[in-house]
C-alpha cells in the first residue's frame, strides 16, 4: 500500500521564549514492514543547527536547535511510504521458550530485551487478568495475543484525548475505556505480565477510530517473538498490524516515542499547540 501523510505542528507562545533543542520524530522507520520513499521536513523559524540521530531503539529522530527568542514554532514532516506487510500472520515461533506461556526467552534475547520486559508494579489487577486470558488461549503466545487484541477492542470504550500522558494499565482495566495510547499501554503491561516483550509504537493508520473526528497520531503496540521479530497489534482498532499502518518510531517507554521533546524558556511565558494530519492512500497494491 502506497500511504502519503502531512503531518504539521504549530506551537505559539504568548511572548517570545527561547526554543531550547527539539527532537523531532516525524520520520518514518525503514525496515522488513515499511519503505521510506521520500521525506521532507519544514521548520518555521529556521533552525540554527540540526543533526540525523539514530535513538536508542534504532529509529530515526532530528534535533534542531535556536538562537534569539521566537513567538512561535512550525513543523511540517511529508512522507510518502510504502507498507509491505500484507499478511501479519506469516510467522513462526523458533525458540521453544517463547512457544507456550508463560514466555521465557534465551539469554541472549533476554538481555537485549530487557525494558521491554520491565513491568510497571503497581499492583497485581493486570497480571491476574493477563493471566486469565492466557489461560482461555490455552497458554498459546499466538492465541493470547489475538485473544488480547479482540478482548479490548470488544470490551473496552474508546474515547477521543488529545492531551496528557497515557492512563495506567490498572487505570484502564478498571475504567475499561481510554485512547489508544491508553490501550497500548494496558496491552503491553498485559504482555509483560506473561513474559512477552513488549513496546510502545505511534505512527499512523489508514483505519480511522471511530472515536476520533479527523486524522491524528496513532498508537500501538509491538511483540518481539524469536522468528517473527516484532510484531504489531492494535487493540484500539481490534487488528493485528499488517499494511494499513506507519510506524514512526517505537521504544519501551511512550516519553521516547513523543513526536516532538522540547521545551522553552521565557518568564510568564505560556504555549498552545495545534496540528493537522493528512493521510491518503496513493496505491492499494502491494510490492
Amino acid at each position: 500500500m502506497l500511504i502519503e501523510i502531512r503531518h504539521e505542528v504549530r506551537y505559539a507562545y504568548t511572548r517570545p521564549v527561547f526554543v531550547e533543542p527539539q527532537t523531532l520524530r516525524l520520520t518514518p522507520r525503514r525496515d522488513a514492514a515499511q519503505e521510506l520513499l521520500s521525506f521532507s521536513m519544514e521548520i518555521e523559524p529556521a533552525a540554527t543547527g540540526e543533526t540525523r540521530t539514530i535513538e536508542s531503539d534504532g529509529s530515526e529522530a532530528r534535533v534542531v536547535w535556536f538562537d534569539g527568542e521566537h513567538d512561535a514554532l512550525r513543523v511540517v514532516a511529508s512522507s510518502r511510504v510504502r507498507t509491505l506487510r500484507a499478511n501479519p500472520f506469516d510467522w513462526i515461533i523458533t525458540e521453544a521458550g517463547v512457544s507456550g506461556l508463560p514466555a521465557s526467552y534465551p539469554a541472549e534475547h533476554g538481555a537485549a530485551l530487557g525494558p521491554m520486559l520491565s513491568r510497571s508494579g503497581e499492583d497485581g489487577e493486570v497480571g491476574v487478568w493477563a493471566e486469565g486470558i492466557s489461560e482461555r488461549a490455552e497458554r498459546s503466545p499466538a492465541g493470547f495475543l489475538n485473544l488480547l487484541t479482540e478482548t479490548i477492542h470488544a470490551e473496552w470504550v474508546m474515547i477521543g484525548r488529545e492531551e496528557g500522558d497515557p492512563f495506567s494499565p490498572e487505570r484502564s482495566l478498571r475504567e475499561k475505556r481510554g485512547a489508544c495510547r491508553d490501550v497500548a499501554m494496558l496491552f503491553i503491561e498485559a504482555c509483560r505480565c506473561q513474559g512477552l516483550a513488549a513496546r510502545f509504537v505511534s505512527g499512523y493508520s489508514v483505519h480511522h477510530p471511530p472515536e476520533t473526528i479527523r486524522q491524528e497520531l496513532h498508537a500501538w503496540t509491538e511483540v518481539y517473538l524469536p522468528g517473527a521479530g516484532w510484531r504489531g497489534y492494535d487493540p484500539s482498532l481490534g487488528l493485528a498490524v499488517a499494511d494499513g499502518h506507519v510506524a514512526i518510531c517505537s521504544a519501551p517507554d511512550h516519553r521516547l516515542a513523543a513526536p516532538i521533546s522540547g521545551s522553552y524558556r521565557g518568564t510568564g511565558a505560556g504555549s498552545t499547540i495545534e496540528y493537522d494530519i493528512d493521510l491518503a492512500v496513493v496505491d492499494e497494491g502491494g510490492g
